[in-house]
């Protein structure tokens, strides 16, 4: 060994190898000024130790450097010889609790999804084995780096906080302890002050500016003339552009150009040239011209080698100061103690402090270094911890600021230890009541997203490049205060509720400057020439999504701050109301004998936004309310009397038509951010904060207003109010033959109107709008998505919705609503729905697209049609609502739902042209056997003397009114139960006619509860009127019946004579088995059949419908609709020639259609039978 090192000993100054560390140390304790002492000997020493030439050499250095810098302090600190010493100290010291082990990039982390906190809570792979928690659920991650293990934390697990090995030491310790007790007096003064030396000196030297000088104590006597040019890391320029760079500056090989790229990129900083300033700077130069061509240059620094030197001394000493106090809980105690505490310039002059707000001037090296101090001695202390937390929360702002500017990763700044204060459940609530810290998060987030629109809302359209690098750098603020949330509290002080509250007004200050941001509007003639920016602010929303989940469920938990925070954001939305009003006209609505009051606003002229968080805040909220029962409790504490409901369902209503109109198709040319926007808006990733909640908002509005005025105003909003105030509407459409494209957007508008109204009525299975449980909601998303297809674990999960803590809650509930199908040799493990979870599917779950709700019902039909069933689809029997949303139920059986059910099943029975779809009539179906249903459900569960004021079943037996005198809707559905265009729905309408039966016979046994309508008139028929209301209906379903078949025919005379001439002149020739065909054809009373002659009777033929392969849309096959045309290759045949030698001499004059007896060549057509309109195939 000591041949090997003989020519590097030679080489080195002869003071290194004559300085003993035992020697010196001994000088240092009879010294009078000790800082005097250590400085004069790290100024000598260190220059000649570290940075001696071009290229470091760390093994040599780290040696020399604990012989002759660390071997005194050691010496120092304990007294005597450092291994006896430092053996000692291990041996007195009682271990802590907490395992604190800090995680390298890669490493496996392991944390218990039952026991677990949150997901940050996390165990090393030792801890792990020897836990509770291998045989619970978990889940296993690789570190990034930079976190240690939380064993031995009780504030991170519920349950099994410590492993075996930890637990060991739990019995011995007494919670405040204090470490000290353990320590000598001298070893606890001699630690003091080699600690603060040390510390002060490391903190000094690395966050010194100057490039060519040094602190005063540190000036050395002879100073030598070398530099270094130092190149730093940044996270703009590429390695190519480095690599480069440096072939350029310095003239280096590009093998040697890649070591210096990696080696920047590691540690943050590398020397690329070493000799005198001149030289240097030169080398400087060329980096600096080199880089900023485009973007800011490199940061490169020329730096006297003395400087590098110490600052690289700087660095092993606060490794060593890491390593130091793993000796002994007393030894970091006491380095706590000298990090934070107050130097002589007060507020922020801590050493700390000083580190932390340097943090973005310092390279990654030094960062990751000081970084891991701080986990190894401040967050292993609990006492410390506290006070750390208190430091870092005063300097949040400036952290933050600091690190938006900056360009290294989240993981390489100080910002990021948020992750270990802030999910600490009591370090949290501490910060949020005394420093309130909730609402300094949200003010520092605001300050960073300055740009807004005229109405003070976030403005993202115009950000330039810099302004987008801020954006995402200012996200992880919402990560911190996901952090400051995650933990609920058990319970509430006065001072934690007025916090709350305070950060829930900036919070709410926030989303207002989100409500009604980045705002559309339709393209009318041409397309939009460039796509608006959108994605920001669906991120931010995406972002936030739990964070407002989270507020909810902090208000939840305490009545008091319930209904504050429920006044707060009412208080918001009316002001953000009050601001977008865009000039709206007041304007009246009058339909069947109702008239409301609202403004005059198309959603198809106007601005619309996509993006309403306070609507949709006040809208969980008052779920809450609901929920926890405050409205019933303290009525009068809560402002519902001042609630406006038109007001509430304005805008979720204006969003929700949006989406109906691009549906529609009628805003194709605002290009393809508008149809990503409308898919996010109904992810599972978006949903329970957006799609849900305007449901929400407007099942609130519908609760607390007539159900009449909420259809109008729908109406107006959908642009449907003229159709349906306008008698005959149907009849006027099929005159004109014009304007097939507005109707048919008019008819997916009334489809997506009455979807809107089955989702309001049917979608309680919100606990709080519905009496359910979670449970009960989280089954019924699984039961709609097993209804799709059965599917495998992972893809189960990816279709719900995750919590906070990435939970779905799938676990709890599979088993009861499905089975496990093992996979066999190949292929996946598949859930498939158990058979009685079937009779809950409902065909218009709210959150399925529109593929999901295709592949559900044929799957289900196909089932039924398996088990020999009827293919009905009713709806299922639903929970009853809630007392706060009771009211909602009335909507089926107000007058305007009436005479939008009546209006569309009587296009249905006239049958004409293109005014109505069967997706139309099928959702007037499902309306009807919903308010079916809830009407059963009334009668069976009604208390005695109570009166059923559902009185849906007496609405649909009453014909229209005068003028037109319509059928009754249930004539109506008798009528087309037999029309043979319906053939799919026809199960349906029989489940309808049946489940109205069996309602018939439930009011006439049920003697004990009197029946009422919802006007207050009780119904009372005298048997002879009733007598008279059945053959009324019989005679309209007769009367219906007849002018059908008379149109029919006199429609097949008017063509007749046209298309069969020669038929006509050959008619007294025809053999005498027309006539029986005739005779045989169906009889039509109150008619003459004719069987020759120019009024010939025509036998009815039988209809055909077919549907279009590129439209899909269906169409019946008839001389005056719309031309349909197969596609067909006509080609040469001889397949059954007699003479194939035979040629044909001029092919184009050659008649195909002649053909010579010898079939010589004939023509072959052929084709795949799928048939297309000839302008969808000519287009």
């Amino acid at each position: 060994m000591a041949s090997e090192l003989e020519p590097e000993v030679q080489g080195l100054d002869r003071s290194l190898l004559e300085c003993s560390a035992e020697e010196t140390a001994g000088k240092w304790l009879q010294a009078t000024d000790l800082t005097r002492e250590v400085n004069q000997h790290l100024a000598y020493y260190v220059p000649k130790i570290y940075c001696r030439g071009p290229n470091p050499f760390p093994q040599k250095e780290d040696m020399l450097a604990h012989q002759v810098l660390l071997g005194p302090m050691e010496w120092y600190l304990c007294g005597e010889d450092p291994e006896l010493g430092f053996s000692k100290l291990e041996q007195t010291n009682k271990p802590s609790h907490l395992c604190g082990r800090v995680f390298k990039v890669g490493e496996p982390t392991y944390s218990c999804r039952d026991c677990a906190v949150d997901p940050t809570c996390v165990l090393c792979m030792e801890c792990f084995l020897g836990s509770i928690h291998r045989d619970h659920r978990y889940r296993m991650t690789t570190s990034g780096g930079g976190g240690f293990c939380d064993c031995g934390d009780t504030e991170a697990w519920k349950e099994g906080p410590y492993c075996q090995k930890h637990e060991l030491n739990t019995s011995e310790i007494e919670e405040e302890e204090d470490p000290l007790v353990h320590l000598s007096e001298d070893v606890i003064a001699r630690t003091y002050n080699i600690f603060a030396i040390m510390f002060r000196y490391a903190v000094e030297i690395l966050t010194w500016e100057k490039e060519s000088e040094l602190p005063p104590d540190l000036e050395m006597v002879e100073k030598s003339d070398t530099y270094y040019c130092m190149l730093f890391n940044d996270e703009v320029h590429t390695y190519e552009q480095v690599i480069y760079t440096l072939q350029k500056a310095v003239n280096c090989t590009q093998k040697e150009a890649i070591g210096f790229a990696t080696t920047v990129d590691r540690d943050g900083r590398r020397s690329v040239r070493y000799g005198d300033f001149q030289y240097c700077e030169q080398a400087k130069s060329v980096i600096v011209r080199n880089t900023s061509r485009q973007t800011k240059p490199l940061k490169v620094q020329v730096m006297h080698s003395s400087i590098v030197a110490h600052q690289n001394f700087g660095l092993k000493l606060l490794s060593w100061l890491g390593s130091i106090i793993g000796y002994s809980d007393g030894l970091r105690r006491i380095l706590c103690q000298v990090g934070l505490q107050e130097g002589p310039n007060g507020e922020n002059s801590s050493l700390v402090d000083r580190l932390m707000l340097s943090d973005s001037k310092l390279w990654k090296g030094a960062r990751s270094v000081y970084h891991q101090l701080f986990m190894s001695s401040l967050l292993m202390d609990l006492k410390y911890k506290k006070l750390f937390a208190v430091r870092f929360a005063k300097n949040y702002e400036r952290l933050q600021s600091d690190y938006v500017t900056d360009d290294h990763d989240r993981e390489f700044s100080v910002a990021d230890l948020s992750v270990q204060i802030f999910t600490v459940p009591s370090l949290a609530r501490m910060l949020i009541t005394e420093e309130n810290l909730m609402t300094i998060i949200i003010k520092t987030f605001m300050d960073h997203l300055r740009h807004r629109d005229a109405q003070g809302r976030f403005q993202f359209e115009r950000y330039t490049a810099l302004q987008a690098f801020k954006f995402r750098r200012v996200q992880s603020l919402i990560l911190d205060l996901k952090y400051v949330l995650i933990s609920k509290p058990t319970e509430w002080s006065d001072d934690l509720r007025q916090k709350f509250l305070e950060g829930f007004d900036a919070f709410l200050e926030l989303l207002k400057c989100m409500q009604g941001m980045d705002p559309v509007t339709r393209q009318v003639g041409q397309h939009i020439e460039m796509e608006p920016e959108w994605e920001a602010a669906f991120t931010l929303q995406m972002k936030l999504t739990h964070v407002i989940s989270m507020m909810q469920d902090w208000c939840a938990l305490d009545e008091k701050v319930l209904i504050e925070a429920y006044k707060k954001c009412l208080a918001v939305l009316t002001q953000c109301h009050g601001g977008f009003t865009d000039g709206e006209q007041p304007v009246t609505l009058s339909i069947c004998g109702h008239s409301v009051e609202t403004i005059r606003y198309c959603v198809s002229k106007e601005k619309v936004s996509i993006h309403l968080p306070v609507s949709r805040l006040l809208a969980g909220l008052h779920v809450l309310v609901s929920k926890s029962e405050v409205a019933y409790k303290f009525p009068e504490l809560l402002p519902l009397s001042e609630l406006s409901p038109p007001m509430l369902i304005e805008h979720p209503l204006r969003c929700l038509v949006l989406c109906a109109q691009v549906h529609a198709g009628m805003w194709r040319r605002n290009g393809f951010s508008l149809v990503n926007q409308i898919y996010y808006y109904h992810n599972v990733k978006c949903r329970r904060e957006m799609f849900d909640k305007d449901i929400v908002m407007l099942q609130t509005g519908v609760s607390m207003m007539d159900p009449n005025h909420f259809l109008m105003i729908m109406l107006s909003r959908f642009e449907l109010h003229q159709i349906f105030s306008t008698p005959d509407y149907g009849k006027k459409i099929s005159s004109e033959t014009t304007h097939k494209d507005l109707v048919q957007q008019n008819n997916t508008l009334i489809e997506e109107m009455l979807y809107l109204i089955i989702m309001l009525v049917g979608e309680r299975f919100s606990p709080g709008v519905g009496q359910v449980n979670a449970t009960d909601e989280i089954k019924r998303e699984i039961i709609h998505q097993l209804t799709i297809k059965p599917m495998a674990h992972s893809e189960l999960v990816k279709s719900l919705p995750e919590d906070e803590n990435k939970e779905t809650g799938m676990e709890s509930v599979i088993e009861a609503v499905a089975h496990f199908k093992k996979p066999g040799l190949t292929g996946r493990g598949m859930y498939e729905l158990k058979p009685e979870c079937a009779k809950e599917f409902n065909l218009y779950f709210y959150h399925f697209s529109r593929a999901e709700q295709s592949k559900a019902e044929e799957a289900q039909r196909k089932l039924k049609r398996q088990n020999k069933e009827d293919t009905a689809l009713p709806p299922p029997v639903l929970p009853p609502f809630c007392p706060l949303f009771a009211s909602l139920v009335n909507i089926l059986q107000s007058d305007v739902m009436l005479l939008i059910m009546r209006t569309v099943l009587q296009w249905t029975v006239e049958h004409n042209g293109h005014v109505w779809s069967e997706s139309m009539l099928q959702r007037v179906l499902h309306l009807i056997g919903m308010a079916l249903q809830e009407e059963k459900q009334h009668l069976e569960n009604v208390m005695e003397e109570h009166v059923v004021t559902f009185t849906f079943t007496q609405k649909i037996s009453k014909p229209g009114e005068a003028p037109n005198n319509s059928p009754s809707i249930l004539a109506m559905l008798e009528t087309l139960q037999n029309a043979p265009y319906l053939e799919v729905h026809k199960d349906m309408i029989r489940w309808i006619l049946k489940t109205f039966n069996a309602i018939k016979k439930i009011r006439e046994s049920s003697s004990t509860s009197p029946v009422a309508e919802t006007e207050g008139t009780i119904m009372e028929e005298s048997s002879r009127d009733k007598d008279k209301a059945e053959r009324k209906r019989k005679a309209e379903i007769a009367r219906l019946r007849r002018e059908k078949i008379m149109a029919q025919m006199s429609e097949m005379q008017r063509h007749f004579i046209d298309e069969n001439k020669e038929l006509f002149q050959q008619t007294l020739e025809l053999d005498a088995s027309i006539s029986a065909v005739l005779d045989n054809s169906p009889m039509v009373s109150d008619m003459t059949l004719t069987a020759l002659g120019p009024a010939q009777t025509r036998v009815p033929e039988q209809r055909q419908f077919v549907t279009c392969i590129l439209c899909q849309e269906e169409q019946e096959v008839k001389v005056e609709s719309r031309a349909m045309v197969l596609a067909a290759f006509v080609q040469r045949s001889t397949v059954l020639s007699k003479n194939r030698s035979k040629f044909i001499q001029d092919p184009e004059k050659y008649d195909p259609l002649f053909m010579h007896p010898d079939l010589s060549c004939g023509t072959h057509t052929g084709s795949c039978g799928h048939i297309m309109h000839a302008h969808c195939w000519q287009s």
